[in-house]
């Protein structure tokens, strides 16, 4: 007869008896749910897409996909570009979007200048994005810039 062995979470296996079972399923099902932190605080944003960001020394486009209740699905480095750019591609973006089943994405990138002073292209990536994610029901939040410190278009009134 075969033994069936469950691994619980100290590392050890013993025989699998159907409570430990249940018990093995249910935290199997609480890791793959379980929902990411909730992005509602622009401070909280920011702080964690510093840590992030602000240490590249290349410019990087990032996007964060979050569900209805403003969760984190994922985390996405969508765009790495030079020193003073990055070239942004919009149906990436799209996709990665529908893969990962976002309700809405907050997007960010860096300057590794240190500056956050946003540039024309900023904006115009930014209203581009808004307006084709718009068609498919997804809310586009905040677009952030990162360098010695961070800038929010949603709260500098520009998104």
């Amino acid at each position: 007869m075969t033994q069936l062995y469950i691994k619980k979470p100290s590392g050890r296996y013993q025989i699998a008896e159907s409570d430990c079972v249940m018990n093995a399923a249910n935290r199997l099902i609480d890791q793959t749910f379980s929902a990411g932190p909730c992005m509602t605080s622009t401070k909280t944003v920011g702080s964690l897409l510093k840590v992030r960001l602000a240490h590249k020394a290349h410019e990087v486009f990032y996007a964060l996909f979050l569900d209805n209740k403003h969760r984190i699905i994922a985390e996405e480095e969508m765009f790495r570009g030079t020193i003073n750019g990055a070239t942004v591609y919009p149906r990436e973006i799209v996709k990665s979007v529908l893969h990962h089943n976002a309700a809405s994405v907050i997007f960010a990138h860096n300057y590794p200048s240190g500056e956050v002073e946003p540039s024309h292209s900023d904006f115009s990536i930014t209203k581009h994005l808004k307006e084709i994610l718009s068609q498919i029901d997804v809310a586009v939040l905040d677009h952030f810039i990162v360098g010695n410190d961070v800038y929010s278009f949603a709260d500098n009134g520009q998104l």
